[in-house]
């Protein structure tokens, strides 16, 4: 019983991590993409200055260009942490199913041992019943 206990503590620990790693994930998401409308509003800001939004133009900043390039690396992170998300929302799930079929066995256990408790109990309850039945 202790072992079994153990292991649906172990697979708990294993949903907790795995959800916490998701949650990880999606705050670097938050924060990319955070910094993706600040890189936007950063060119906006060059170009109007500029008063040049051709990006092929000569004399277009070099600010603006580095942050446009800044900003494609940062889409490109966005990308990968969205599949780490997608990868990682799977194993949360499978950590789950896991976790439910050890919960299950383990309830069934218990409930199977508590029928067994209350048949003997009940039989004994029987007995006492038939003994006072037969003294009157």
């Amino acid at each position: 019983m202790r072992n079994r206990e153990s292991l649906i503590r172990l697979h708990r620990f294993h949903v907790d991590e795995k959800r916490r790693k998701l949650a990880e994930l999606e705050l670097m998401l938050q924060e990319f993409r955070a910094r993706e409308r600040e890189l936007e509003a950063q060119v906006m800001s060059e170009q109007k200055k500029a008063g040049i939004s051709d990006v092929a133009h000569f004399a277009y900043p070099m600010f603006a260009k580095s942050v446009i390039r800044r900003r494609q690396n940062i889409l490109t992170s966005i990308e990968d942490i969205d599949r780490q998300i997608e990868a990682a929302k799977e194993e949360v799930a499978n950590a789950f199913r896991e976790l439910k079929k050890y919960e299950i066995v383990e309830d069934n256990r218990k409930r199977r041992h508590r029928k067994e408790v209350m048949r003997v109990e009940q039989m004994e309850l029987d007995e006492v019943a038939i003994g006072i039945h037969r003294r009157q």
